[in-house]
This record gives C-alpha cells, sequence and structure tokens, in this order.
C-alpha cells in the first residue's frame, strides 16, 4: 500500500481485518495525507464533518459542521492507533518506483526494497503541488511559497503579498492573513463562485447525543448525505444549477457594495464548473483598504516585481501560491511500470483512465484508489475511498479463493467504460458550464470527475465481476510478499 492518507488508512483497515499480509509505505514521517502537509491559516474541509469521516469509525466529538485540518489530522491518527495499524506502516519511505516483473511488484523506496503480490495506490489528488512557471521567479529575493507547503517561519506582519490564484485554499488563507500585511495584491486569472458557509461549532448536546446514542449520529449522516446527492442533480443539469447560482450572487451583492470590485469578482461560467467555494469571510477581506484585487493572470517576475499580462506592476515582499496540485497527471503515474515495461504516464498520455477508476489495463494486480473519473462536485471523498475498498476486498477475496496469482482488466472493459463516462461528462456542468477547470486534462479531456450520483457510483464499483478481468494461477515457488 502507497500513502497512509484517508485512502491508505481506509484500505489497511480493511484489508487487515481480512486476514491480508500487507505493508504501507508512506514518504512522511506521520500519517494524514493532504491533510497533514497542509497547515494553511484557515485550512478547513469543504464538506460537512459527519460525512469528512469513515463509516466505520464515527467521530462524535467533531467541534465544527465543517471540520478544520487540525482536528481531521487529529481524527486520522486516532484512527491509524485505533485500528493498530502503527507497526505496518513504514514512514519517512519514498516510493521511487514499482514494477511488474510478470509474477509480483518490484518496489524500489528509499529505504530498501519490497516484493509484492498487490500493489495498492493511495497517493490521491491532492499530493504534488502545482507551480506556475514564471519567468524571473527563481531569482526573486523575497519569499515565495506554495499554500501546501506554508512556510511558518516567514512573519507576514507588515509585508507587501502577492497572492496567486483563487481557488480553494486561497479562499481560506486570505482571510486569516488579510489583517496582518501591510498590502495584499490578489492576482486573479477567473473569478470562483463562493456560496456562504453554513458552518457553527457543534453543540455539547448534540455531541453527547452521538456519544451516547450511536443511531442518532448515523441518522445525521445519511441527512447530509442525501441532501447532497439530491443537489448532485444540478451538476448533471447546468439549467438547474443556473438557478442555484443565484445564491452565489447574493453572497457577493451583501458582502461586496463597490460596482467595480464586484464585477471583478462575478464569474464568468455556471456555478459547478469549477470546484464549489464555500466562505463567510473571503468576499469582506477583499473589501478591506489594504487588499487589491487585479483580475489578471501573472506574466512573470522582475526583481521584487510581479507583474501581471496587463502589463500592471506590484512592488511585493513575499509571493503565496494557491494554486492547487497536479490532478490530472498524477507524480506517481511516472514511477509506476507495467508488463510491457511502460509507465502509467507513458500509458495514459496526459489523459488518465482506468475502469471503475480501479484498475488499469496492462498493469496486473495494480488498484488505484481515487483514481481517474472518481471524483464528484458534491460528496465525500471518504464515500468513494470505501465504496473502491468494497470492490478492492472482493477481488483480493476472488483471487485468494481461486488460486489466482494475477487480475488484469481487459482492454474492451476498460475502453467501453470510459466511453460510457465521458458521454455522460458532456453534457454536465463540468464540461458544458463554460469554464477551463483542473477536471479538464491537457488533451481537453474530463479525466478527473464522476458523471453520475455516489448511489450510482457505490452500486456500480460493488462485486468484482471476473470476467472482466485476465486471470492467471498462482505460482506457489514464491513468497507473496518479502523484503530484500
Amino acid at each position: 500500500m502507497v500513502g497512509a492518507g484517508v485512502s491508505g488508512i481506509g484500505a489497511a483497515v480493511k484489508l487487515k481485518e481480512a486476514g491480508f499480509d500487507l505493508l504501507v509505505l508512506e514518504k512522511g514521517g506521520s500519517v494524514g495525507g493532504t491533510w497533514r502537509d497542509n497547515t494553511y491559516p484557515g485550512c478547513a474541509c469543504d464538506i460537512p464533518s459527519s460525512l469528512y469521516s469513515y463509516s466505520f469509525a464515527p467521530n462524535p466529538d467533531w467541534g465544527r459542521v465543517f471540520a478544520e485540518q487540525p482536528e481531521i489530522r487529529a481524527y486520522l491518527e486516532r484512527t491509524s492507533q485505533a485500528f493498530g495499524l502503527t507497526p505496518l506502516i513504514r514512514f519517512d519511505t519514498t516510493v521511487t518506483e514499482a514494477r511488474w516483473d510478470g509474477e509480483h511488484w518490484q518496489v524500489t523506496t528509499s529505504k530498501g526494497h519490497y516484493t509484492a503480490r498487490v500493489l495498492v495506490s493511495g497517493t490521491g489528488p491532492w499530493h504534488e503541488p502545482l507551480l506556475p512557471d514564471l519567468p524571473g521567479l527563481a531569482d526573486f529575493p523575497g519569499e515565495a511559497f506554495h499554500s501546501s507547503r506554508w512556510n511558518h517561519d516567514y512573519d507576514l506582519t507588515g509585508k507587501r503579498v502577492a497572492v496567486v490564484g483563487t481557488g480553494a485554499s486561497a479562499i481560506q488563507f486570505v482571510p486569516k492573513i488579510q489583517p496582518k500585511v501591510a498590502a495584499l495584491h490578489l492576482f486573479q486569472r477567473t473569478a470562483p463562485w463562493v456560496l456562504p458557509k453554513v458552518d457553527h461549532r457543534m453543540p455539547w448536546i448534540e455531541r453527547a447525543l452521538f456519544r451516547h446514542i450511536p443511531i442518532t449520529q448515523r441518522w445525521y449522516r445519511n441527512a447530509f448525505y442525501g441532501g447532497l446527492e439530491a443537489f448532485s442533480f444540478a451538476f448533471r443539469h447546468p439549467k438547474v444549477m443556473q438557478v442555484i447560482q443565484k445564491a452565489g450572487l447574493w453572497n457577493l451583492h451583501r458582502s461586496v457594495k463597490d460596482p467595480e470590485l464586484r464585477a471583478a469578482l462575478t464569474p464568468d461560467f455556471v456555478l459547478g464548473c469549477k470546484r464549489l467555494l464555500m466562505s463567510n469571510t473571503y468576499y469582506p477581506a477583499l473589501t478591506r483598504p489594504n487588499v487589491e484585487v487585479l483580475p489578471q493572470a501573472i506574466a512573470r517576475v522582475e526583481g521584487n516585481e510581479v507583474i501581471a499580462r496587463d502589463g500592471s506592476r506590484r512592488e511585493v515582499d513575499a509571493i503565496i501560491f494557491g494554486t492547487g496540485f497536479h490532478f490530472s497527471d498524477p507524480p506517481v503515474a511516472k514511477h509506476v511500470f507495467g508488463a510491457d515495461g511502460r509507465s502509467l504516464d507513458e500509458v495514459w498520455q496526459g489523459s488518465p483512465q482506468a475502469y471503475l477508476g480501479t484498475a488499469v489495463h496492462g498493469f496486473p494486480n495494480l488498484f488505484l484508489l481515487l483514481g481517474p473519473n472518481l471524483g464528484t462536485g458534491h460528496s465525500s471523498a471518504f464515500t468513494i475511498v470505501e465504496t473502491q475498498l468494497g470492490y478492492l476486498l472482493d477481488a483480493l477475496k476472488t483471487m485468494r479463493r481461486n488460486g489466482w496469482h494475477s487480475v488484469e482488466v481487459r482492454r474492451p472493459v476498460q475502453e467501453v467504460f470510459n466511453t460510457e463516462v465521458q458521454e455522460a461528462l458532456r453534457t454536465t456542468v463540468y464540461n458544458a458550464g463554460g469554464c477551463m477547470s483542473y477536471y479538464i486534462d491537457k488533451n481537453g479531456r474530463n479525466s478527473t470527475l464522476w458523471p453520475w450520483s455516489t448511489v450510482r457510483m457505490t452500486k456500480r464499483i460493488k462485486d468484482f465481476s471476473p470476467a472482466d478481468y485476465l486471470t492467471a494461477s498462482a505460482t506457489p515457488a514464491r513468497e507473496p510478499a518479502t523484503r530484500g
């Protein structure tokens, strides 16, 4: 198992319970994945806490409706410890190459070599920060960092700061740093939709109820799930979403009175075409005297000046990038090599695709968690992961029961599925909403999102079907998992 974030912890719990011999390789010094790495001010979840957790490890003590980063990281650490995963995890161990040799996966790491029957990738899409290739950035004399690699040792007090990007992280950290800085210049390539965030502290009586009568927490979780599933209808019908986006316009108009600033902050695409953002503090922060919104992308850096595409220049002490992650071009793809010696990156050619977002033809015994076209614009990553874990366990149990050494999804099965996905995406707000988002890969294909509801996902990605796979009998001459 590669990675000890949300996917890796969930997989390790279920594989351990099923009696499989496993090892988790984690590049960091602790569990948590993206919730360990992202520590920027204001970092929080935009999915309700009750849904942003494992169904098999409920947390009755969430402090807020939308949990903040420290609380989520603590939950993941606590879950890992409660299920006895620590002895199974090798921390500070970076996987540099995984190669299928015809019988096993040969896994090379920064701390030795491993051989495994099955390889499960849980590296996640919020893993490697995406930085723009800006001319002159390397010679910038000030401080520059990505939001996911926040420099807490650098004091922003009284500094002139350029913020690049207006995505999910920026709308959270901008209100937090605005009161400290002397000047904040926000470079905005595209104005995002920002909805009100119905967030508050969880009353003690609710937490007590969840702790002593667990079924009430399940009801609470199911209520949120049902509401979000109903909302997902609008993602598949852009005309419905255009009605809902009036809430975003209302939020903008009530918060920003200056007509010029409001015009700059008004999106020109349908709500949901890009990731949904929620905040009650972002718009008010942009109206403060020390904040300037420049509706321009950055063109280059010259000395300590940041220059926009329209030629505007701003002298700054620091640059903070809120520019997201390598979402549709996962770096792990360059390090995993299949049956014909080609890497996932070479096979995908810029457009990741898999069968049910989980298995890839040419890569026997490889299972991807949160893989291609499994993202949703409305629901929890935990829902997706747990759906896949059911499929993974069924696959491994089927292999064990039948004495199969390997399984590999058939090419036609994978192609038919992906054709179906792309056709369904064509009329969704993701593809037809009038924007260019990180959902779309470099070839112009949406290789990120699931075009249907998660109810349909759980039904579709449920049972492992041997007919969809090429199978090979086991060769008992070698052990299934050894360390060299």
